[in-house]
Parts: structure tokens; C-alpha cells; sequence
């Protein structure tokens, strides 16, 4: 083992020691993610976490988040992407949730560990950026919960902050500094995730990620809160039962009412791609599904829907295109049915006309580098405008929790062997 010191500039404070291991090669995996957003004001931490000028003044956040893969060291991304001014973090600590549980406000007791950053426990993270913490030796098994609790002694001046609002979690928020608190007893509870925006694991160089991109049929409407049983959380489940894929992460970069080409909740997709995708060490794969917002927010005339239908077209070529330069393989996903979904299905079948167009475009195009037909395994054979009774959480639109696992038993898991990227690959 050998010792580095990182160069200090002269007068400045003393720079950390850190320990150089010649035998650990790996990379940073991200295993967990949420896409970040702007709270609205119906998302922000209820009275009296937000004041007219400030929100969680003197408050301990504690949430829960599930990683994919495992590993033994960890570092976390804090995110001020949405941010009216700078966010700055007093206490960051990590433990195991109570019983493995997701949503709990107990943690397991002597499994605290606090995070720091460039070797300080506060952190302040400019507006519009994020702080990436210092590795810290924590061993985290795949598919396990994991609580981390934020506290904030000033609080972020601005009521512009970063969250995740379709989190289908529940977080805690509790007055004073109770980080390393084993529980935290009259603490209100949020189903909403905020500043969080990544965990990653360094993991064996064979270890990699698939980002999942899309709107609330990936962010997990109608699936349990508190549950993991989103598509992408099923799929995760799947990825580690086999021998081939168990080093594959999954990240879910999805949220609810987001689009391809215009900002709706969350910058569109095109907007978003640097920072939620390429910008991740360690993807290899990215599955596009996405582009039913779009539509069904469309004007529902022929002209329209086919313009529509060009514009996303256009738009996946062009994520294929900025995706293979950076070496990442690209799986479309086709769009399910919203067949008796008020608003989007119109009577004169528009939309429809758009969605097959879209299908087509994406089973045949020849542009992705697989297809994932989510639309054949979703839709009633019987009636194929229309989501299989089953899996319909009632809307016309949203998959019910057997509908989100239908999806995930569709994604063929040899995808995600690592196999050399073919000659000329990222050229066009």
C-alpha cells in the first residue's frame, strides 16, 4: 500500500491524505439516482419546514433509497440543480434502515457513518450544482435499502429547491439535528425525496449501468410506495438473479409528466440527457421509454399528431447519436396503449395514429440498438388500443404493480452483457 498527498497551494489549508491502492482497480458505478426537478409549491416540506424565505431551517431530513448493485465503498451525490440560492448542508450520515425496510425513520443501531466532503462534514453546493462526497468504506448488499439523513442548520434561503416528488418513498422531517438518532419520534412524513441525487458503489471493472429515461410509467405511478416495484426496480431484481448481469446496475432517471421535446415537469429529455445520463460514470446502456407525454398533450388534429410524431423521431435519433459517442449502447422502448385514458386518447384515434407511427419507427427504424416492445407486452391482445385489464391501475395509462413487472419480464437481460463495441460504433 502506498501513501499520496494531494498538492496543497501554498497558504492554503492543509489538503487530505488519501491511501492509493495499486491492486484496486474498479470504477464508480452510480446504483442508485432520481432525476432532479423543482419542487412545486403542492411538493415542498409542509409548514413549518418552508417559510416565505427559507425552507429546512434547523431541520434533519432522513430518507431511504435502494441500491442495485453492491459494494464496499460508497459515495454520495448531493444536488442543488434547482436551486434559487446556495444549499448548505450541515451533517450528512449513512446507516442501514430498521429490519432492511424502505420508508422507515429507524435505522439499525451502530451502523451510523458520517459523510464528508473534501474531508469537512458541512458542505455548501452553489445554485444549479452538486457535491459529490468523500469514499467512504461502507458495505452495501444489492437490492438493500439504505437511510440518509441530511441536516440543514440555516437551510436553503431561496423556496426554489431540488427534489424528486414522485419518490414513492417516505421521507421524515423532524425539527433540530438528530442525525445520528436511532429514531426520530414525531417526525412528519413526506413521500417525496429532495437534494438527493445519486449513490455510487466502486465496484470491479466488469460493473456497469443501465439508465432508464421516461415519465411517471418508469417513475412508478401506481406502484406501491414504500414497495420498489417499479418496472426498473423489477428489472433490477431480475439483473442480480442471473449469474450474467448480477455486476449491472439500474438507475431510474424517469419522472412523472416529462417529456421528450418540450419542459413539462423537469426539463424535456433532450434538455436533460448531459446531466442526468452521459454525465454518470459508468453507463453503458440507456433504454429510451418515453414520448406518450408528448403526444397526449398534443392537439389532437391529424397535423399535429403527425408533426409530433416526426419531432420525436427526430428527437431519439438524436439521443442515439450523443449517447454512442460516449460509448453507450441504446435500447428504444415502444410506447404503451392509452386506449379510454381521458385526456389523451381523442375520439377520431389521432394520437393512436401517432403512437403506431412512433412504434413503427422505433421496431423497424434500424437507429436503436435493440427494441424493447413494452407495447406488445402490455397492451390486450383482445383490444390492442387498450392496456390488458390486468395490468391497468385503472387510469387507461398508469400500470398497475403486475403491469410494472409484465414490463421488466419483457426486457430480454442478455442486453446487459458486456460484450465489445462493434467497429464504427458512435459514427453516425
Amino acid at each position: 500500500m502506498t501513501r499520496a498527498r494531494r498538492q496543497g497551494v501554498p497558504g492554503a489549508p492543509m489538503a487530505r491524505e488519501i491511501t492509493v491502492v495499486p491492486e484496486m482497480s474498479g470504477n464508480w458505478v452510480p446504483t442508485w439516482a432520481a432525476m432532479p426537478q423543482a419542487a412545486e409549491p403542492e411538493n415542498m416540506p409542509p409548514s413549518p419546514f418552508t417559510r416565505d424565505d427559507v425552507v429546512l431551517a434547523d431541520t434533519t431530513l432522513r430518507q431511504t433509497i435502494r441500491v442495485s448493485v453492491g459494494g464496499e465503498r460508497i459515495r454520495l451525490r448531493l444536488s442543488n440543480a434547482f436551486g434559487g440560492a446556495a444549499l448548505p448542508v450541515t451533517k450528512v450520515t449513512v446507516a442501514l434502515p430498521a429490519g432492511g425496510r424502505a420508508g422507515v425513520s429507524v435505522i439499525q443501531p451502530g451502523t451510523v457513518r458520517p459523510v464528508t466532503f473534501s474531508g469537512d462534514a458541512p458542505v455548501r453546493i452553489p445554485a444549479g450544482a452538486q457535491a459529490v462526497s468523500d469514499p467512504l468504506d461502507f458495505e452495501v448488499a444489492p437490492l438493500t435499502d439504505l437511510t440518509v439523513t441530511l441536516y440543514l442548520a440555516d437551510g436553503q434561503r431561496s423556496t426554489s429547491i431540488t427534489s424528486h416528488p414522485g419518490s414513492r418513498t417516505t421521507s421524515h422531517l423532524l425539527a433540530g439535528d438528530h442525525v445520528g438518532a436511532a429514531d426520530l419520534p414525531g417526525a412528519t412524513p413526506v413521500d417525496h425525496w429532495y437534494v438527493l441525487g445519486a449513490l455510487e458503489v466502486w465496484a470491479g471493472p466488469p460493473a456497469a449501468a443501465v439508465a432508464v429515461v421516461g415519465d411517471s410509467l418508469s417513475d412508478g405511478r401506481g406502484s406501491t410506495t414504500n414497495g420498489n416495484d417499479r418496472w426498473p426496480d423489477r428489472l433490477a431484481d431480475r439483473l442480480q438473479s442471473l449469474r450474467g448481469t448480477s455486476d449491472v446496475a439500474v438507475i431510474n432517471q424517469a419522472a412523472g409528466g416529462n417529456r421528450v421535446l418540450d419542459d413539462g415537469l423537469g426539463p424535456n429529455l433532450l434538455a436533460r440527457l448531459d446531466r442526468d445520463v452521459l454525465a454518470h460514470s459508468g453507463v453503458a446502456w440507456l433504454v429510451v421509454f418515453e414520448g406518450v407525454n408528448d403526444i397526449g398533450t398534443a392537439e389532437a388534429t391529424e397535423a399535429a399528431q403527425k408533426q409530433v410524431a416526426d419531432d420525436l423521431i427526430f428527437a431519439y435519433d438524436q439521443i442515439v447519436t450523443r449517447a454512442h459517442a460516449r460509448g453507450i449502447r441504446v435500447y428504444g422502448a415502444t410506447l404503451t396503449p392509452f386506449g379510454g385514458n381521458t385526456p389523451y386518447d381523442d375520439a377520431r384515434g389521432h394520437r393512436e395514429a401517432a403512437r403506431q407511427a412512433v412504434n413503427q419507427w422505433i421496431r423497424t427504424g434500424g437507429r436503436f440498438d435493440a427494441v424493447i416492445d413494452f407495447d406488445r407486452a402490455a397492451r390486450d391482445p383482445a383490444d390492442p388500443r387498450r392496456l390488458l385489464a390486468a395490468y391497468d391501475v385503472g387510469d387507461h395509462l398508469h400500470l398497475s404493480p403486475a403491469g410494472y413487472q409484465a414490463l421488466a419480464d419483457a426486457v430480454p437481460a442478455g442486453l446487459f452483457l458486456r460484450e465489445p463495441l462493434p467497429p464504427g460504433f458512435g459514427f453516425g
